[in-house]
């Protein structure tokens, strides 16, 4: 039986394919049409689920849908009724598309898909709460949903048991943690729905000035971690913007404008509503657990992409294991939708596994002869290695000589983040390489932190860390040992002067309050991507390397040869590894732009 999940029309639109409970293939829409965090019915996405599972449309049983159209279109007109006149020029933007395709969703999948069986629907937070819970290791857990807002929920926890989720409790909109922190990123300059980890980066830079006024004016908190925010102060309901010029007064002034310079008072305001967002959190995650009494906990939802708060609950919290859906956002709603419909909806037994999600290795891969097909056509120079171990020592010794190379290996992740297979690598001892990542080839903000891979054999060598991370969803401190003492002058800096201040052995992947947001990498997961790290630690001593996202800024991860292959021309990366094949960047010709799309070029998947 063939299962195709699908998430679309808010953002990140996905399609994920189960066929008898194993997960064959998912990926974001946006790998394939280049628009970053895709919003538009998942065509692409779905052709590729079921290119990779050799069918066809019409082998499809079903097609799960992640939420109910008609309940939450029944929110947006009811908020629309309640702040009127306010929000009409809202209510003109909305309207068209959801009369056009939204709230008719069985006719829209159907035409979309060319597709005439059964189409399922399952409410955004049973979403959530499957993506959770039917991937994770355990087989019974408690689990916290977190996002902006589904169809009214925003906030949900339950139970998971056997074959079946249950929803206990939920909070509902417009009272939401994720549209709060929403409107701090919209506030201070980034982009809703997009800039969210921008701001929880921004952090550590500042203090916590403002946590007084936010829990007295914004947010009523809690015991349990339940809150209520004061709509005084918000737009999102019913307008076109988050917040309002209440907020406004409130803060000393208007929203940060895009691409302007931060002030020390978007430092604050980011660290503020972090710490806010960590006690609701970590309270929830107390409560959660006195009433479930259950040892272990699964988190999704597009809060569950914070991963200091996730760290935090992790270390101080009273769950046993926390396990974190890798595509813990909208996309990963087109897995847990499946999944709901696999299990929950047709009765299907389900046994715990750890691999179950296959480490979120679900995209499209590319073997070497596509590779060489590739290059070969594009008169690219390379050299190609037959040999395991005679490729991972060249690319462990480019690393290790403070190169920057990126990294295309097997199948694409699933999620936001690069895990080893679309990767950019580089050497975490070196105390230039943030910045030359960040301005050279990121071509991105100077404040944002790297993130480490590291054997998870030997992470605890490196970080106050005891759990598996392999998502890299849990921020955890630097271990004591390899931080150095900083100088009186070095305790004094502020704002981005802390950038300068080298605070461990490990420069380039720790943040300034000695932090780092960890991928611990076993063998079983991806024996390639463990063995060059291993290699690296042979040569260098040091078990970990600077893992980042192959992409450049406003771009998504890159997905194909082609695709990689322009994003390491057209930056200042030194070396490309492509499945088997090594490229120096000092050997290429001059880079012509592409005018056709590789994959229709050479008619290959």
């Amino acid at each position: 039986m063939n299962i195709l999940g699908i998430s679309a029309f808010y953002h990140d639109s996905a399609a994920a394919l189960v066929r008898d409970g194993e997960i064959v293939a998912a990926a974001q829409e946006e790998r394939f049409s280049r628009k970053k965090h895709d919003p538009r019915f998942p065509k692409l996405a779905a052709a590729y689920c079921l290119r990779e599972a050799g069918i066809g449309i019409e082998q499809v049983d079903y097609v799960a849908f992640y939420d109910k159209p008609f309940v939450k279109f029944e929110r947006l007109l009811t908020t629309y009724l309640a702040v009127a006149p306010r929000g009409i020029l809202s209510f003109y933007d909305q309207m068209p598309g959801w009369l056009k395709e939204k709230i008719f969703m069985r006719r829209t999948v159907r035409k979309e898909l060319e597709y005439d069986g059964q189409v399922l629907f399952c409410s955004h937070h049973q979403s959530h709460a499957a993506s959770a819970f039917f991937p994770s290791p355990f087989e019974k857990a408690a689990f916290i949903t977190v996002d902006g807002v589904g169809e009214w929920a925003t906030t949900t926890f339950g139970v998971g048991e056997g074959n079946k989720v249950k929803i206990l409790k939920e909070i509902n909109f417009p009272h939401s943690l994720g549209l709060l922190y929403s409107a701090f990123t919209y506030f201070t300059g980034f982009k809703v729905n997009s800039g969210e980890y921008k701001l929880m980066g921004l952090a550590p830079y500042g203090e916590p000035k403002y946590v007084d006024v936010i829990r007295r004016e914004l947010i009523d908190i809690k015991d349990d971690g339940s809150y209520r925010l004061n709509m005084d102060y918000f737009d999102y309901a019913g307008g076109q913007r988050m917040t309002n010029a209440k907020l406004d007064a409130l803060f000393g002034g208007p929203p940060r404008k895009a691409e302007t310079k931060f002030t020390q008072r978007e430092m604050d305001l980011a660290r503020s509503i972090q710490d806010v967002t960590e006690e609701v959190m970590l309270k929830m995650a107390h409560h959660v657990h006195a009433v479930t009494g259950m040892e272990n906990l699964c988190l999704a939802g597009g809060v569950a992409l914070n991963c200091v708060a996730n760290g935090r609950i992790l270390r101080e919290g009273p769950f046993k294991d926390v396990w974190i859906q890798p595509a813990a956002g909208d996309a990963g709603n087109a897995l847990g939708s499946a999944l709901f419909a696999w299990h929950q909806v047709l009765g299907n037994a389900r046994k715990a596994d750890k691999r179950r999600q296959k480490a979120t290795y679900l995209g499209p891969q590319y073997s070497d002869e596509e590779i060489r097909t590739f290059l070969d056509a594009e008169g690219v120079p390379y050299e190609y290695y037959a040999d395991e171990a005679a490729l991972l020592d060249r690319v462990a010794g480019v690393l290790a000589s403070e190169n920057v190379a990126g990294w295309f290996q097997g199948r694409m992740e699933f999620g936001p983040r690069a895990l080893g297979a679309r990767s950019i690598l580089g050497d975490p001892r070196s105390r230039q390489m943030q910045s030359v990542l960040n301005l050279k080839i990121k071509f991105r903000e100077s404040f944002r932190p790297f993130a480490p891979s590291v054997l998870r054999e030997r992470a605890g060598e490196c970080f106050e860390l005891d759990h598996d991370s392999p998502y890299m969803l849990v921020v955890a401190p630097v271990r004591k040992e390899r931080l150095r003492e900083l100088t009186a002058e070095e305790k004094q800096a502020q704002g981005f002067d802390k950038l300068k201040v080298i605070r461990s052995d490990l420069p380039a992947i720790t943040h300034v309050d000695n932090s780092a947001r960890i991928q611990t990498v076993e063998k079983e997961d991806n024996p390639r991507y463990h063995g060059l790290i291993q290699k690296f630690y042979e040569k260098t001593g040091c078990p970990v390397i600077i893992n980042t996202s192959f992409n450049v800024r406003g771009e998504p991860i890159v997905c194909t040869p082609q695709e990689a292959l322009t994003c390491f021309m057209r930056t200042k990366m030194d070396f490309l590894v492509l499945g088997s094949f090594v490229l120096d960047k000092s050997m290429q010709k001059n880079w012509v732009e592409p005018d056709k799309n590789w994959m229709e070029q050479y008619e290959l998947d």
